[in-house]
């Protein structure tokens, strides 16, 4: 073993020395060759997530062809019999026919032959199997024991070598993931880069972003106050953009659209176990959050339970994952973002008071649309070239005509209502220019002449107009009270039961958890149900007309 020293170093220099692995037993195998009766090598990967053992690099000792990259299935029984093999650590020597009636997955069925075959593993300490070496040889050539010895002194430079293709594997896909995020959030945000400045910066929101100048040098917490679709997440993301955390992470949080059962695990993560489900270690927002800005938006509609322990974690950065015993530090700064009046919420003991004063250190007014007409020819032209990005059709900019509609109209919906009239209007226009008076409805805003506004277009083309004025439409149900007589009725119907064939959950197509937290919230009680009469309560509640 003493003389084989060289060609070992020698392997450990080509495994160490490429990023792939299939470069480096490209290598490798002409080496030993010199010092084995070896034809090919090979080495493959164990997938445990796909059931499987795959072939991940291929070498050829002369000057044939190596095999090509193949795949081996397994049952659940075979891959258990395969990594129970593999923790033993052994080397195993025979005909390829023989190692595959041992232990299925090891060797690939098109190859004949001798073999001898070796477990891999990434990490030395805990010594969990990673995938196998094969080397192969052909007759007449055959293996000795002493050459067993040599397959065996490889088996570390190789184990690295598969685990840094392991890792380099999960480093692209990471950052594939990542690219995909990004791209998805520019189209959310209608930018072509992440450095894009603010529609409106100049203008409209200058005062606004005077403040985002002032508050993005320090950490202190900011609350950003504005009508649903004003563009809080933009605003936030200026203040990352702006900070010294901004080559952290930005991650923006729905606060009201997490069940209130999984706001401690989606904000502070849990261990493994600590609930049904919990399969795996997960880290909360707070965690992922380390280092960068954390943008809790609506942030009104967390519940006072989970109020209580986002204060702590704002108080001195310290958190437990759900079901762990451990202290955890985050170094995270909050934005927070809402289109609730907090301060009435706290009067009415729906917040705690504690915790507003916690987040509103630095609040920020986002002024409507409606407040800022000089920004809508910018942003409409900045929404139609994104539109045309969208459906593939030349750049379309707004006309005059077009503007003095857009500026005239109220914008209940903000900026996310003119985004969505914008690409409608170049939908309608096909293309070939923006159609603005059908997007809209082809209704004259107040204070436009109606006489200046074109003609509608034909009943079958004709856009449903926009509603301008709330108070114009009939009285509506609270939507929790709607919700909630819907439960109820389903409740009736079911006779109080919840979950099953016959329960309310299978009747209201939702899971039986979340029917329970809406139940929760809603403070719907399913026992006195239980001898309800099921059509009596749908007339009571208005689900059936009077002529039943």
């Amino acid at each position: 073993m003493d003389d084989f020293m060289p060609v070992l170093l020698d392997v450990w220099r080509e495994a160490c020395r490429h990023i792939e692995i299939g470069e480096s037993v490209a290598r490798i195998a002409p080496v030993l060759g010199q010092r084995l009766p070896l034809d090919w090598l090979l080495v493959r990967r164990i997938d445990v997530e796909r059931s499987c053992v795959e072939t991940v690099a291929a070498g050829a000792a002369g000057d044939g062809h190596p095999p090509a990259a193949g795949r081996s299935d397994c049952s659940a029984t075979e891959l258990e019999q395969l990594i129970r093999w593999c923790r033993q650590g052994e080397v195993v020597h025979g005909q390829t026919e023989e190692i595959r009636r041992r232990v299925p997955g090891l060797v690939p069925g098109d190859l004949g032959g001798e073999v001898v075959v070796g477990t891999l593993v990434g990490d030395q300490d805990q010594r969990e199997p990673i995938g196998v070496l094969l080397a192969l040889a052909d007759p007449p050539h055959r293996f000795g024991p002493t050459h067993l010895l040599m397959v065996g002194a490889l088996l570390e430079p190789m184990g690295v070598a598969l685990e840094n293709d392991r890792r380099l594997r999960e480093l692209t896909r990471l950052r594939e993931a990542v690219e995909a995020d990004r791209e998805a959030l520019l189209s959310r945000l209608g930018r072509q880069d992440i450095s894009d400045s603010v529609v409106g910066a100049e203008t409209g929101l200058r005062g606004v972003m005077e403040r985002v100048d002032l508050v993005a040098r320090s950490d202190a917490p900011v609350l950003v106050l504005g009508e649903t679709g004003s563009g809080k997440e933009v605003v936030a993301r200026a203040i990352h953009n702006k900070s010294r955390r901004v080559h952290g992470p930005f991650l923006r949080v729905n606060c009201g659209a997490i069940p209130p059962e999984l706001v401690d695990s989606e904000l502070f993560g849990h261990e493994r176990g600590s609930f049904t489900g919990a399969i795996a270690m997960r880290k909360g927002w707070f965690e992922r959050a380390d280092g960068g800005t954390l943008f809790l938006d609506e942030v009104g509609e967390l519940p006072l339970a989970a109020q209580v322990r986002l204060l702590r974690i704002l108080q001195d950065g310290s958190f437990e994952r759900v079901g762990g015993q451990r202290t955890l530090k985050s170094d995270v700064r909050i934005v927070a973002a809402t289109n609730r009046d907090l301060q009435v919420m706290v009067a009415q003991g729906r917040f705690r008071e504690d915790l507003w004063y916690r987040i509103a250190v630095f609040p920020i007014r986002l002024p409507p649309l409606r407040e800022r007409a000089e920004d809508i020819p910018a942003l409409a032209a900045h929404f139609a070239l994104r539109a045309a990005k969208r459906l593939g059709t030349p750049p379309l900019i707004p006309l005059p005509e077009d503007n003095r509609l857009l500026v005239a109209y109220s914008w209940p919906g903000n900026v996310r209502e003119l985004s969505a009239v914008v690409e409608r209007a170049a939908i309608l226009g096909d293309g070939h220019r923006l159609e603005i008076a059908k997007a809209l409805g082809a209704i004259a805003a107040p204070g436009v002449n109606a006489s200046a506004v074109p003609a509608s277009p034909p009943s079958e083309e004709r856009v449903p107009p926009l509603p301008r004025k709330v108070m114009t439409a009939p009285p509506l149900t609270p939507l929790n009270e709607a919700m909630r007589r819907h439960i109820e009725a389903a409740l009736a119907c079911t006779h109080g039961r919840v979950e099953g064939p016959n329960g309310a959950a299978r009747l209201l197509d939702v899971n039986p958890n979340t029917l329970r937290g809406k139940m929760r919230k809603l403070r719907v009680d399913w026992k006195r149900f239980r001898n309800a009469d099921p059509m009596k309560a749908m007339l009571q509640w208005g689900f059936l007309g009077d002529g039943i």
